[in-house]
């Protein structure tokens, strides 16, 4: 590069940066009509996917008696149906337990079968390439329900009914075509010399993989893991096909057995209360990981 390049390059940076610069004197540019309708509209979405939420909240801290008041506010506040949803009749504790192992073990499997399952998608040459991730993404259309008969008859075969692997593995037919179709996209979008780069240092295919992609990759592992763990831990029908113990239920078959003091008496607060405790914990997590979540939603696009 010569001497007059670099003038050329330094003029020309200046002169963007006084094109970019705020001219003095010049007033600001007023909010129209167009600006408020957009901040309205967002307002109303916001109360439209949160008010369930907040009612199920305000519901939980009513007492028994005033579950059917119309109050903004519980008044008076009263933590009655927290201590009935823990005081261990309903095993609700277990329960929540249980759905952690289930969706815990649940993501881990789908996240190790998937991130070698994109791999080979993404980087690796075969015939029917495109047909293999098809088939795969077809499997998760399938709703729940039609495949809870073949399964429970097979998995009393098999004695499994009433255990943890009764959950997890239906689960995983739909929690791994999830995993590959996030990670293949996410794959598809590294570059493939940096791979090359390490090779031609001395490092195996794998050992490529293993230090130099699946780094690259956090941000999408994070995010399918984020996306697997939701899906596992809110399913319902499976669990309630396939368990009849107490103890092994998970917390949404546990809430829909919730039973009131009589027959004819639905425990709409301890139903609300136990949805807070299901809900809550997604919540806290989503917000704690927004950033990671949306990185691994969009960084793909930009590498």
């Amino acid at each position: 590069m010569t001497i007059s390049d670099l003038r050329n390059a330094a003029a020309g940076s200046g002169a963007s940066r006084t094109a970019g610069a705020a001219v003095p004197g010049r007033p600001k540019a007023k909010r129209t009509w167009r600006s408020y309708s957009v901040y309205a509209g967002l307002a109303l979405i916001f109360i439209y996917c949160l008010a369930p939420f907040y009612w199920m909240i305000v519901s939980s801290l009513r007492r028994t008696a005033d579950i059917f008041d119309n109050t903004l506010l519980p008044a008076p506040f009263s933590l009655e149906n927290y201590a009935k949803v823990f005081d261990g009749s309903t095993l609700f504790g277990q329960a929540l337990l249980n759905s952690l192992i289930v969706a815990g073990v649940t993501t881990v499997a789908a996240l190790v079968l998937g991130i070698f399952a994109a791999y080979a998608i993404s980087r690796l040459n075969f015939r029917f390439k495109s047909v293999i991730l098809g088939v795969i993404i077809a499997t998760s259309m399938f709703p729940g329900i039609s495949v809870v008969v073949p399964l429970l008859r097979f998995f009393t075969d098999l004695g499994w009914i009433n255990t943890y692997q009764a959950m997890i593995i239906p689960n995983l037919s739909f929690a791994i075509p999830l995993a590959v179709w996030n990670l293949t996209t996410f794959m598809k979008q590294l570059p493939f010399d940096l791979e090359e780069a390490a090779m031609i240092d001395g490092c195996t295919k794998w050992q490529a993989f293993r230090k130099v992609l699946l780094p690259l990759a956090a941000p999408g592992v994070f995010t399918t893991a984020i996306l697997t763990f939701i899906h596992s831990w809110n399913e319902f029908i499976i669990a309630l096909s396939m368990i009849n113990d107490p103890k092994i239920q998970t917390a949404t078959v546990a809430i829909s057995k919730f039973t009131g003091a009589t027959e004819f008496q639905a425990p709409f607060g301890e139903q609300m209360a136990a949805g807070v405790m299901v809900t809550v914990p997604l919540v806290i997590m989503v917000l704690v990981f927004q950033r990671r979540i949306v990185e691994g939603l969009t960084a793909g696009a930009g590498k």
